[in-house]
């Protein structure tokens, strides 16, 4: 045989043997060695690893966190109405042996995840009304439903680390029904509203009338009092005239009157003894 055949076929065994007698573990895997169908040894740290060939396999698993789509189910609510709701979760292997004693494989536990989050939606969904599951409440529900959730699963050496609600929809046949009464609450709440506005509307029109009121009555008060002063004025002006010389104070008054009761087209017939006759005569 050639040298060469010869070198060949030792590095071929070598290559067997070292599969054959070795495995490597990834960071980012667990791995279980089963001797004849049954478990030996838990392997979580990643390294190189010896096995009895043929006598001895190994399983692995996953350290990432993995995530569970679960298919959409239909829920009661409290108040009795359905909610077809479409949930995921979030999850990780965190005990292989028990994972594997209690699965053997991923797909038999993701069925498992799905009953157990089925059953705990269905229990905390049942507490609430559907408004508080589509809107108002729908964290502090699911927080609850995780927490349930992932009590339960640990006992199979699962961690559920989150589960969340991507929808949550009205079964086709009672979706025109429930739209109807949420619109009909949405109307009296309008209503309620604009009953509040008018009568707060009334209220501030009434307080604007009141105060409008009240500085009109003062502004007209000021305007009296403003005019008893000028016409005091007025009145002492002409007693202090009058006083200095009643006779041209006499005089002007009169011309005022005439200037007030005739124009350039007005015809008197005077008496010779009448006080503007006189006073006329004495302009000549």
């Amino acid at each position: 045989m050639k040298k060469g055949s010869i070198i060949f076929i030792i590095i071929f065994v070598l290559i067997i043997g070292y599969k054959s007698f070795f495995f490597v573990v990834d960071v980012t895997e667990y791995a279980i060695i089963t001797q004849l169908g049954k478990p030996k040894k838990t392997i979580t740290e990643p390294g190189l690893y010896f096995r009895l060939p043929f006598i001895q396999n190994i399983i692995f698993f996953s350290k990432k966190l993995m995530e569970y789509d679960a298919p959409p189910s239909e829920i009661l609510t409290k108040d009795k109405k359905a909610l077809v709701v479409d949930n995921y979760c979030r999850w990780k292997i965190i005990e292989p042996l028990k994972f594997y004693l209690s699965f053997r494989d991923v797909r038999s536990a993701l069925a498992r995840i799905d009953d157990i989050i089925y059953s705990e939606m269905r229990i905390e969904l049942g507490k609430h009304d559907l408004i508080d599951v589509v809107s108002k409440n729908r964290n502090e529900i699911m927080k609850n439903v995780t927490i349930a959730s992932k009590l339960k699963a640990k006992d199979f050496g699962i961690e559920i680390v989150d589960i969340r609600i991507k929808r949550a929809d009205l079964p086709p046949e009672n979706e025109k029904a429930v739209y109807a009464r949420m619109k009909a609450e949405r109307e009296r709440i309008a209503k309620q509203y604009r009953s509040e506005g008018y009568e707060e509307a009334q209220k501030i029109r009434a307080k604007t009338e009141k105060e409008r009121t009240i500085i009109l009555a003062e502004a007209y008060r000021k305007v009296q009092e403003i005019k008893g002063e000028t016409d005091a004025k007025v009145i002492k002006i002409y007693a202090d005239a009058f006083s200095q010389d009643p006779e041209f104070y006499d005089f002007l008054k009169k011309l005022e009157v005439y200037e007030n009761s005739f124009d350039n087209k007005t015809k008197l017939f005077l008496s010779t003894n009448s006080e503007i006759y006189k006073m006329l005569k004495s302009l000549k």
